[in-house]
């Protein structure tokens, strides 16, 4: 098994620990093409398919994580307005301070208004950050696949001979390899 499907590391790791198998890998001589072990590959794309649901439950994880502090803030938010309409009311309702109440009802309102907003502000930049950054993952990935893809595709044009190459690529048993 892989050290990096042994350790139950990241997708990242798992394309990185191919990336170095195919990089390190014996040259074929006055060829681009390498050797590498099938079953180390084959394992390691194994690994690679395995994590990648992972990586996309983590990052559901996050969104409702996410969706959760915002909901809280919302709550919170709610709760702070609703006890300072109350504080309000009970101020009010003295006649010696109806000035002072009004004021200070108001100072409350205007705060907890700023507070929700600040909450709800803080909440999607988190949400803003996580995606940002499996945005930058899921392309970091993305372009490994694709740069993998590439480099198999090479050595798979590599290995056709040059029979095959003047027949024009129609030789059967060339194209089910």
């Amino acid at each position: 098994m892989s050290k990096a499907a042994e350790q139950g590391e990241s997708l990242v790791a798992i394309l990185d620990e191919l990336a170095d198998l195919v990089s390190s890998a014996r040259s074929m001589p006055m060829s681009a093409s390498v050797l590498v072990n099938r079953a180390e590959v084959l394992e390691l794309i194994d690994s690679a398919t395995g994590v990648l649901p992972d990586q996309i439950t983590r990052a559901d994880s996050v969104v409702a994580d996410a969706d959760a502090v915002l909901q809280r803030a919302r709550r919170e938010a709610g709760a702070i307005v609703e006890k300072a309409k109350e504080r309000a009311d009970e101020l009010v309702s003295r006649e010696a301070v109806v000035a002072a109440a009004n004021e200070r009802a108001a100072t409350i309102v205007a705060t907890a208004k700023a507070e929700a907003e600040k909450l709800s502000r803080e909440a999607d930049d988190y949400c803003d950050r996580q995606l940002a950054q499996f945005e930058i993952d899921l392309n970091s990935i993305s372009s490994q696949v694709a740069a993998g893809r590439a480099r198999l595709m090479e050595r798979t044009r590599g290995r056709r001979g040059p029979a095959d190459e003047t027949n024009g690529g129609n030789d059967k048993e060339a194209n089910d390899s």
